[in-house]
């Protein structure tokens, strides 16, 4: 670390269980849903830029299979090192979202956690019940106060 460099934000919990309910459930993010993923996000990209907190993202943008295994293995390093929890969204086997939590920017110092979401566009219809789901989640289960989400 440089002396103009800041420290990564990071967690000093663990994260509770996965959330399972009627709609979906969450598995913590990492390699094996790499195909899944992939096709999800990449049919669905003008919609996830479209999304709540996705308006201003450089994120979707064209990756190969190759770059998207890099990002799923750099998202289960940064689960395991707490500076950051990533869970695919599931109905069944089929990936059909992402849900993201940071911990806040050294400037954020109000919040407790960033969170965003995103579905896939086949599932656009669900977006409001599964964003209701996720909040729940983390109002009951997580002891954050202030997220921005």
């Amino acid at each position: 670390m440089t002396e103009t460099s800041l420290p990564i934000p990071r967690f000093d919990f663990d994260p509770p269980e996965p959330l399972t309910c009627s709609l979906f459930h969450l598995e913590v993010l990492g390699p094996e849903h790499n195909d899944r993923d992939y096709e999800a996000w990449t049919s669905s990209m003008d919609h996830i830029h479209a999304s709540s907190g996705f308006e201003n993202w450089k994120w979707p943008h064209p990756m190969t299979l190759d770059e998207n295994m890099a990002d799923m293995e750099m998202h289960f390093r940064e689960y395991g090192e707490r500076t950051g929890f990533t869970y695919s969204i599931l109905d069944g086997d089929e990936v059909i979202g992402c849900v993201y939590i940071y911990p806040p920017k050294p400037e954020q110092d109000h919040l407790d956690a960033r969170v965003r979401s995103w579905v896939r566009v086949t599932r656009a219809e669900d977006d409001g019940a599964v964003r209701a789901e996720l909040r729940n989640w983390l109002d009951t289960s997580w002891s954050f106060e202030r997220t921005d989400y």
